[in-house]
């Protein structure tokens, strides 16, 4: 019987990879995704369209974080475009509070509910936004947590969080995606809604920033 793995699916480029790398792994795989008060629901699209190409379930779960503070959930808050210095220098209005925290929970409770032994997600701790909940010592401190406070874990069968991109830059991640043919040309990263992606948000600079030393051409559309 194949192991069995929850992936957190967003419908971007990182977390597409990641999909692809825990089915090379061997994993019988659930992908979770949320809606959770986004400006827009177009990652959830290219996440149903990611499962579709791959054949596997998708479980999609609702949450309310409108109430958070953060320009993905508050459309009164203007999506930063063109951030000079280094992204990862300070922690833009981009950030959602505790959201890995809150997503990475309910992966847990997921896991236990179906067996499966592993969460696997997309966090990147090179080409990234300064999220502090995208760092390795989040993500061990965090499977201590599981390990302490679910039953599997208890039981010695400890609930594994796989980052398994969180080392690799922008570029890496998608040598890695056409190695593995992942189906880069149905993501969405671009933290703006529309037919097109505004090319100006973080989301978009890293991603181009990607394909650009990478050597590939970006298959999405973008404006302008």
């Amino acid at each position: 019987m194949m192991p069995k793995a929850v992936v957190l699916l967003s419908g971007g480029l990182d977390s597409t990879v990641t999909l692809a790398i825990a089915l090379k792994d061997g994993m019988d795989v659930t992908a979770l995704s949320f809606r959770y008060g986004q400006r827009h629901t177009k990652e959830l699209d290219s996440a149903r369209a990611i499962c579709g190409h791959y054949g596997i379930s998708i479980s999609i779960i609702d949450i309310d974080l409108s109430s958070f503070r953060s320009a993905l959930t508050d459309k009164s808050i203007e999506v930063p475009s063109d951030r000079k210095g280094k992204l990862e220098e300070e922690i833009p209005v981009t950030y959602v509070p505790a959201r890995n925290i809150i997503f990475l929970s309910i992966a847990a409770g997921l896991c236990e509910s179906i067996g499966a032994e592993a969460i696997y997600l997309g966090a990147n701790a090179v080409d990234y936004s300064g999220y502090p909940d995208c760092r390795p010592e989040f993500f061990r401190s965090f499977g201590e947590t599981l390990a302490a406070g679910t039953k599997a874990g208890l039981e010695g069968r400890t609930i594994e969080i796989r980052t398994p991109i969180i080392d690799l830059s922008k570029a890496d991640i998608v040598k890695k995606g056409k190695e593995l043919s992942a189906p880069l040309h149905l993501t969405w990263s671009c933290y703006k809604g529309g037919d097109r992606a505004c090319g100006h948000c973080d989301s978009c600079r890293l991603r181009l920033k990607g394909f650009r030393e990478a050597g590939h051409k970006d298959e999405i559309l973008y404006e302008g």
